[in-house]
């Protein structure tokens, strides 16, 4: 795809701490570097390691093949992308956005860009910038596939576990909401325990390094529960709901008789009690999905 007239190798569009880290990353690795981002004085330190400093966003696009965006949101990137000059600088251009949007977001860039003559991958970063660069840093990604064929060398310089998830533009948006509803629903946990532990007198401190210390062996427990899911077979493997049912009620009643906030025990009780009703105790814990596919009473009673 390399366009004839492009100076560097690639360009960094968005000069936050993700991109900053990025684009150093991009230079160490002995890779020219055109860089821009709305506010010039936080290229300074890029441009004494050699970066090239583009004048607009469209001189940015022009001056290579690989274009990364990595601005807060699509939002932003929509704005940058409406600049002057780049509907006809993507031309030819293969363009990956490290924002943070939904599906419908990586679609409609996909659009702009693929309706202009580039290619374009979505991306979503699941790590925080100073873990960028290592073997372990996942980059979750989609698109066509001979786009990411051509990007995975330069990829794999900011980061060593990429997951190609399709040519479907929306997978990689879709995975990254699916793997932060699992993070903040977790973080929901581990608050609702630490105010268990405040309230009991338990060493908050200590908690939050236990959590630290089970939470690898549970990972692996989720992947189990993952696949029972894919594969539709709940024959109990690791562990029955039934087990879960009296295990939320009694964190449920605790936190009751603590005077806490009792939103998020409820919430899985409720859930518990839909399944126990719907004759799923004996069958693996994943089988409670089947409860969260039934979004209402109608639903539940035709399934």
């Amino acid at each position: 795809m390399t366009e004839i007239g492009t100076t560097t190798d690639a360009t960094m569009i968005g000069l936050g701490p993700m991109g900053l880290a990025l684009a150093e990353l991009l230079l160490t690795a002995g890779k020219s570097l055109a860089i821009w981002n709305r506010t010039p004085s936080k290229a300074a330190a890029l441009k004494k390691q050699g970066a090239t400093w583009a004048e607009t966003p469209a001189d940015a696009i022009k001056a290579s093949p690989v274009i990364f965006i990595c601005v807060y949101d699509y939002a932003a990137a929509d704005a940058i992308l409406a600049t002057q000059g780049v509907a006809e600088a993507v031309k030819g251009r293969l363009v990956i956005n490290l924002g943070t949007g939904s599906p419908d977001d990586a679609k409609r860039i996909e659009a702009f860009v693929t309706r202009r003559g580039g290619s374009y991958l979505d991306a979503a970063i699941q790590a925080a910038p100073s873990q960028m660069g290592q073997e372990d840093t996942p980059i979750l990604i989609s698109g066509p596939k001979p786009a990411f064929a051509e990007a995975e060398p330069v990829l794999k310089i900011l980061a060593g576990k990429l997951v190609y998830l399709g040519e479907d533009i929306s997978a990689a948006a879709s995975m990254d909401l699916s793997t932060l509803s699992y993070v903040y629903g977790a973080f929901a946990g581990f608050l609702h325990g630490a105010r268990i532990a405040e309230a009991s007198g338990v060493d908050v401190a200590a908690y939050g390094e236990l959590v630290n210390t089970i939470s690898p062996s549970f990972g692996a427990f989720f992947g189990h529960e993952g696949r029972v899911i894919a594969s539709e077979d709940y024959r109990v493997t690791e562990s029955p709901l039934r087990i879960s049912v009296p295990a939320i009620r009694r964190i449920l009643t605790t936190s009751q008789e603590l005077g806490l906030n009792t939103e998020v025990p409820a919430l899985m009780d409720g859930w518990l009690q839909k399944a126990r009703e719907d004759g799923l105790e004996d069958q693996e814990v994943a089988a409670l999905i089947k409860v969260l596919r039934r979004s209402t009473p109608e639903a539940r009673k035709s399934a």
